[in-house]
């Protein structure tokens, strides 16, 4: 007997054999089985899906005779042995009519068809006519059609197939009830091309039939022709190799080395990639749609990773990579994809402008994270997760955030004969306060102090604006210890300079801020002390969010270990850990710092948890202070005002902010 083809063999026989078509199996059979039969069916549907095939099945259902020859017989689960059911598998069923629109498009033609309808049936219970290609036949064949398609007679059924619906008349598209054939999903197809070569006995490999089901493109009657010249080119086996070769296709692999060359911000092995691409001879442009289009299912991998499809049966590889990329890469990387494909036609090679394109999605990555992050999937909107998001948008001003007090630097200076006066005496007031006059006079010492250190200036002045706000422990102390005595023997030459040191809040603060700072330095700082320090600090931008979020683990002296919240671990790069570390040493605290991820204590609040709090409460202090005031409960009264407490702001906002 000769070779039948793995298409023609294994088509579908019943509606329980067919696959991927559940919404149309299930809406024929509920119909059969309740005696609801339509005269005319439109299968709509890209090729290979199975449109001849349900017209078929669908015949066999109404011409089956094994439940009996009467109206009765019509069943959804056809024999399969009757004579009606082997005529129609074999072609040769005389009350099935099938008709190729492509060849037969003339009037003449549906006329000569429509001649015999009237006719009853010759051998099965119902005249059935199969038209393939419906929307082939001309403007006149379905002139000619419409009337006998509206009202057959009761023993005419017509079924239509077409894979253009759109060039349908809608007078056709109304008299008939349509069904839409889905394409087959890779999943599915390769399930399918399992069980088949297993029935055939065929060794194979998985990879190799998700290169068929990838090429099939959602047509199974593909699949299985591709599986068939997989096997004839394989000898007898479908290998992942041999289908390569034989669909010509990129190696999904070397797409994916390409990803992790990404991941890892290696430029000379991402470079090394595409060269061995070129010993294959691919399609670059092709390769730059591969990597986008997994790119693509890396940002689905990281929001959603439930929903990441296994198109290509690597799904568990690409969870893993998606954690080595933060979710600002992968955007950033699929935008210059995109914008790269569209600039190839413009390129004078190809592989050069895919390198180009990779290159540049490694040249415009953000610098603020300079090593992999290990992003935690799924990736969710909480209020921590978007603190640690949004900054590494714009990473340029993180970076400029030490710019930001260096460009306010120049503003001591030229204040400069009030400084070392003030901070001459801040120096050995914590030792003894009769000594702090004498070494106040000469200004030599302290005009060295702040060449080398550029940034106390701007932590001074931050210190003197939170100090001004707390007048009970700043301002009482120092005015006894530190400015009576050094008022009196020049008060002819700085009289001007006496009177603002008494009134304005920024030179006296700092004697009890470097009290503290001194403490501080002789023994271990702990969280407390963090928390009071924070603001001194002057940090900025990305840097300031990522201390925010830390809590003090532990100091011994030399080594001060900060905890950071896992959900922010993105954030976490050397150049902030040594903004921290500068910031510390200017303001007294000379400390290796090492910022370890992990959870942090329940009870403890971070820089950041501590503003919240205090600004609430603020808020809350402004909205009963509003509440209470008279004028505010006259205008409730008179005009049945109200107050929207979330446009209430306490009237230190700007200051404190």
């Amino acid at each position: 007997m000769s070779y039948q083809v793995l298409a023609r063999k294994w088509r579908p026989r019943t509606f329980h054999e067919l696959v991927g078509q559940e919404h149309v199996q299930r809406a024929l059979v509920n119909a059969l089985d309740q005696g609801r039969l339509h005269h005319a069916y439109l299968f709509t549907g890209t090729r290979g899906v199975g449109k001849t095939t349900l017209a078929r099945i669908l015949a066999k259902c109404l011409n089956c005779t094994a439940q009996g020859h009467g109206d009765e017989g019509i069943t959804s689960t056809p024999c399969g042995v009757c004579d009606s059911c082997r005529a129609i598998d074999e072609g040769r069923f005389v009350d099935l009519i099938e008709v190729d629109a492509a060849s037969r498009t003339k009037v003449e033609d549906t006329r000569e068809l429509l001649d015999n309808v009237q006719y009853a049936p010759t051998q099965g219970r119902y005249k059935v006519y199969l038209i393939d290609e419906v929307h082939m036949l001309s403007t006149h064949s379905f002139n000619a059609l419409l009337k006998t398609l509206e009202e057959p007679p009761p023993h005419v059924k017509f079924l239509l197939a077409t894979t253009d619906p759109q060039k349908l008349p809608v007078t056709v598209l109304s008299r008939c009830l349509q069904f839409t054939l889905k394409n087959m999903a890779p999943e599915r197809i390769v399930e399918h091309l399992t069980r088949v070569l297993e029935a055939e006995s065929v060794p194979c490999d998985e990879s190799a039939l998700w290169l068929l089901g990838k090429a099939a493109d959602g047509s199974m009657r593909d699949a299985l022709s591709l599986t068939d010249q997989a096997i004839a080119f394989g000898q007898g086996q479908v290998r992942h190799a041999d289908v390569a070769a034989m669909l010509g296709t990129l190696d999904h692999r070397h797409v994916l080395a390409l990803l992790e060359a990404l991941a890892e911000v290696d430029a000379a092995r991402v470079l090394a990639e595409v060269a061995a691409l070129a010993e294959q001879g691919p399609d670059f442009a092709a390769v730059l749609d591969d990597v986008t289009g997994v790119l693509h299912r890396l940002a689905i991998a990281q929001m959603v990773p439930e929903a990441l499809d296994n198109g290509h049966g690597d799904r568990e590889a690409l969870l893993q990579l998606a954690a080595r990329f933060t979710a600002e890469d992968v955007q950033l990387y699929y935008q210059i994809g995109i914008q790269g494909r569209g600039d190839m036609e413009h390129a004078p090679d190809l592989r050069m402008a895919l390198e180009m394109t990779l290159l540049r999605m490694l040249a415009f990555r953000p610098q603020g994270v300079p090593r992999p992050a290990k992003t935690p999937l799924p990736l969710r909107g909480s209020p921590d997760g978007g603190a640690g998001v949004n900054p590494a948008a714009g990473e340029s001003p993180a970076q400029g955030a030490p710019a930001t007090p260096t460009a306010s630097a120049p503003q001591p200076p030229s204040g400069t004969s009030d400084a070392p006066a003030v901070e001459a005496p801040s120096v050995p007031a914590s030792v003894s306060p009769p000594e702090a006059a004498p070494p106040a006079v000469p200004a030599a010492p302290p005009v060295e102090e702040p060449p080398p250190v550029e940034e106390p200036p701007p932590w001074e002045e931050r210190d003197a604006s939170r100090e001004a706000h707390c007048p009970p422990e700043a301002a009482v102390p120092v005015a006894p210890q530190a400015r009576p005595e050094p008022a009196a023997p020049p008060p002819d030459p700085l009289p001007a300079a006496a009177e603002p040191a008494a009134s304005a809040p920024e030179p006296a603060p700092p004697a009890p801020d470097t009290t503290l700072s001194k403490e501080e330095v002789d023994g271990p700082l702990d969280h407390a002390g963090w928390l009071a320090r924070f603001e001194s600090l002057g940090l900025g931008g990305l840097t300031r969010n990522l201390a925010a979020n830390c809590v003090v683990e532990a100091d011994d002296g030399e080594r001060l270990s900060l905890r950071l919240d896992p959900a922010l671990s993105a954030m976490n790069a050397e150049v902030h850990v040594e903004r921290i570390t500068r910031a510390l040493a200017g303001a007294g605290i000379e400390r290796r710092l090492s910022v370890e991820e992990g959870p942090l204590p329940e009870g403890i609040e971070t820089p950041r948890l501590q503003a919240e709090r205090l600004a609430a409460e603020r808020h809350a202090e402004a909205v009963e202070a509003l509440s209470n005031d008279p004028h505010v409960q006259q205008l409730q009264q008179a005009f049945g005002a109200r107050l929207i407490e979330s446009t209430v702001k306490p009237a230190d906002a700007e200051a404190r902010g």
